[in-house]
């Protein structure tokens, strides 16, 4: 019988899923490329829907000018739209385009795909468990950064 996996075990898996996540961003960026923060901007365009240019430059710490440019950047690179706030004409609206991930690099379609088998195979009684650990680690990273942001 296999020993049980440690607290200490689980930090240093999770420490080196950073990691390798980082270098397989690193070399999607390249591949498509992108410098990170564009990758960035589309993650975070592709997990939570049309953010304001504001809201985006503050996921990504950039000045309201450094915001501007990168979102130029992706919009000429067609992987943006500027859409008009339904409630604020003040604000525009940054979406994805609708084909922007139509076709992604085989690289990343293959690790969605592990990333889904894997979560399927994790027993029944273990998914509560495993998705309180990563809502747990997942609030305590946004409050800092959002704590460091404000700090900045």
């Amino acid at each position: 019988m296999p020993s049980p996996t440690t607290p200490a075990q689980i930090r240093a898996q999770l420490h080196r899923f950073g990691l390798e996540r980082d270098r397989l961003r690193a070399g999607l960026c390249r591949q498509a490329g992108i410098a990170q923060s564009e990758l960035d901007a589309l993650e975070h365009l592709e997990a939570d829907g049309p953010l304001t240019q504001r809201e985006l430059g503050d996921r990504l710490f950039l000045s309201s000018a450094g915001v501007t440019v990168l979102v130029d950047r992706l919009e000429r690179s067609g992987w943006v739209t500027r859409a008009p706030h339904p409630s604020d004409r003040r604000a525009v609206l940054l979406e994805l385009k609708r084909d922007a991930l139509a076709e992604l690099p085989e690289p990343l379609a293959a690790y969605h795909a592990t990333v889904a088998a894997a979560a399927r195979n994790i027993p029944g009684e273990c998914r509560e468990a495993v998705a309180a650990f990563l809502s747990a680690v997942t609030n305590d990273a946004a409050t800092r950064a959002e704590a460091l942001r404000t700090t900045a």
